[in-house]
């Protein structure tokens, strides 16, 4: 509808749009179209970790240098957002488009039927609620019913979604890094390590994978997701289920923690087109405050936009969407990831700790994040 309108309006500077080919991920896809010289001009589904890469290789255009850079910067994003998203350079590559929180989304009838009436807070209260939700229905020995679900492989995107995610929490709001050199904070990484462990050790997430979604089909009650699961269920679950969302469980004695991992995505110029200042003019249309609602309505998605719940233009589609309100509501307090190079690596590196330490427990919490710190160290030194 964006491109649609745009070309409507400005015939000298037509758009054509096209989907990101498939592959595992989106960032293999560019990172191969950039050796093919095949990128296109303009991608709004930039993984904020891969752009240092793509500087590095020179792939895209320093936004920054725009004469009107700041003032966009300026009138729309929240305090700090430019510097989590600058370059090392100090310059800015991305302009940071959407926010997904990572919450908790989960089944009040299952919570209900066990006795639970609010969501758990603490891991203590998660895995107290787990202890009564994961049953074997059927009498066979084997659980057919469990608190949640996480997809084990060891595949590295899959890591932002469990162990970061509350790694974020525990942490207060803390990533790998600060000022370019590894800080992982230890402790919060072995009460995550911890967290899961527990959950697999329990019984209370499967080690397996499911033929059809787990969530509608009232296998699981719990599921860690983001705002798009909005969108999804209101297209696909039947008119009966009910859900609802929360924050994600923090570690007990911790303060409340607003803090939890927003996947960003961000939106890039190619340094191989041969069209920058419309490139330009039309990344700046994808921002606007209209475009930004359409974000919302048609996407389910929080656009990274300072002001977004006391702006007068999104007021009426917040009170009719108190889901994604909760969403808008987390937004100021997510961390991404660190402009880091080779963080691929760093991640496939948390990826077999996690498996080694909370899935199969190999390792003892403690002994999974040594060995992690140690992994991410020289992934980095070498990557430096």
């Amino acid at each position: 509808m964006l491109v649609d309108a745009w070309n409507a309006d400005n015939p000298d500077i037509q758009i054509r749009l096209q989907p990101i080919p498939a592959g595992q991920s989106s960032e293999e896809v560019l990172l191969a179209a950039i050796a093919a010289k095949t990128t296109p001009d303009i991608c709004s589904n930039i993984w904020p970790g891969i752009v240092k890469d793509f500087v590095r290789a020179g792939a895209v255009l320093p936004l920054s240098k725009f004469a009107d850079f700041d003032s966009l910067a300026t009138s729309r994003f929240p305090d700090g957002t430019v510097e989590r998203f600058g370059s090392a350079d100090g310059h800015i590559y991305q302009i940071p488009w959407k926010t997904n929180p990572i919450m908790m989304l989960y089944n009040p009838k299952m919570f209900a039927e066990a006795g639970i009436e609010t969501p758990p807070a603490t891991y203590s209260e998660y895995l107290e609620a787990a202890s009564r939700i994961t049953a074997d229905l059927d009498g066979d020995d084997q659980m057919d019913r469990w608190m949640g679900y996480r997809d084990i492989r060891p595949i590295w995107h899959q890591r932002r979604f469990d162990y970061y995610t509350f790694y974020v929490g525990a942490s207060g709001g803390k990533t790998f890094f600060e000022d370019g050199e590894l800080s992982l904070d230890t402790a919060a990484s072995n009460i995550v390590f911890s967290f899961f462990r527990d959950l697999y050790e329990g019984g209370h997430f499967p080690l397996t994978t499911f033929q059809r979604n787990p969530v509608l089909s009232g296998t699981i009650a719990t599921v860690f997701t983001g705002p798009w699961e909005v969108v999804w269920l209101k297209d696909n679950a039947p008119p009966e289920f009910e859900y609802e969302f929360a924050p994600l469980p923090r570690p007990d004695g911790m303060s409340e923690s607003p803090y939890t991992f927003g996947d960003f995505k961000s939106i890039a110029i190619f340094s191989n087109t041969e069209h920058p200042e419309a490139a330009w003019k039309f990344v700046k249309y994808l921002v606007t405050r209209e475009a930004d609602l359409q974000l919302l309505e048609i996407g389910g998605q929080i656009p990274v936009r300072s002001g977004l719940l006391s702006d007068s233009l999104y007021v009426d589609f917040f009170d009719h969407n108190r889901k994604l309100r909760q969403f808008a509501e987390v937004a100021p307090y997510t961390r991404g990831v660190d402009a880091v190079s080779s963080l691929q690596e760093l991640f496939d590196a948390v990826a077999q700790q996690f498996e080694a330490g909370s899935v199969y427990r190999v390792y003892e919490p403690e002994e999974a994040t040594r060995r992690l710190v140690k992994r991410m160290r020289l992934i980095h030194d070498w990557g430096s």
